[in-house]
């Protein structure tokens, strides 16, 4: 979770788009990111693929007044309403976008070609029929705050207890490259977004990128910490997947943040 995803991108600058606070050129720009190319595949009566800024003003022009986000994990369906198809292919991508109120969502499918350090990035979008209804386990931005707040302080104790945050000179070195990063002036979200948003998706981001840390230095080895025994790291796991959880629900509230303000403004 060091990086954005790209369905977040994809709705953030979608949404700025929409708003008139950025040209197609720039949505389209911040949306592909470090992408090669981002096309989109099976909008409403348009043949073929076409590329992110036709597919985004076709959405507008089909009323879509803003993007939502959804990224499940096996067992949380985070931001989905169905139907099946739609929710299997969201689940193997690990992220979708929604078109709040249209009845349409985009799941994105990576090919990756080249050596390494050469390496030429297409996204296809794909356009499936979206159930509307309220997305799975969606929280307002303040209930994700204030949830991941709680998660931390309640498991910050027991995990500094099984040493997870030991986890050897490797991890150290991804830490400190991570918040390297975030020095550089990252710019999260997108004009339009409110204040909150982007405080709730900072925090979560860092969070995330901890869990992802600690995750990647046991599986190679570098420390379960003081989590020496079978049960001490089932244990470690649990309060680490608690954390995770709390961390994709937060980020999805907040990418989720304009598109729910739009629907409360004509409530």
């Amino acid at each position: 979770m060091l990086d954005e995803p790209r369905a977040g991108r994809l709705a953030a600058w979608g949404n700025a788009l929409f708003a008139g606070l950025v040209s197609p050129d720039d949505a389209t720009a911040r949306a592909v990111g470090p992408d090669t190319v981002h096309r989109v595949v099976g909008l409403p009566d348009e043949p073929g693929a076409v590329g992110l800024t036709l597919a985004l003003g076709r959405m507008r022009v089909l009323g879509v007044k803003g993007l939502r986000i959804a990224l499940p994990a096996p067992g949380h369906p985070l931001g989905l309403s169905g139907p099946a198809e739609f929710n299997s292919a969201a689940l193997d991508a690990g992220e979708a976008v929604v078109a709040a109120g249209r009845g349409l969502g985009l799941v994105p499918e990576v090919t990756e070609v080249g050596p390494e350090g050469d390496v030429l990035t297409e996204v296809v979008w794909r356009c499936l029929p979206v159930r509307l209804a309220p997305p799975a386990d969606v929280p307002s931005l303040g209930e994700a705050e204030r949830e991941l707040a709680e998660v931390l302080r309640d498991t910050t104790e027991a995990l500094t207890r099984l040493d997870v945050a030991g986890a050897g000179p490797m991890a150290r070195t991804r830490l400190d490259a991570y918040r390297a990063r975030m020095e550089r002036g990252r710019h999260l979200l997108a004009p339009g977004y409110p204040p909150r948003a982007v405080r709730v998706l900072e925090l979560a981001q860092r969070v995330g990128a901890l869990v992802g840390i600690a995750e990647e230095a046991a599986e190679e080895g570098l420390g379960h910490g003081a989590a020496v025994s079978a049960a001490q790291i089932a244990e470690r796991d649990r309060l680490l997947r608690a954390v995770e959880r709390a961390a994709r629900r937060a980020r999805v509230a907040a990418y989720n943040a304009y598109a729910e303000e739009l629907e409360r403004q004509r409530g």
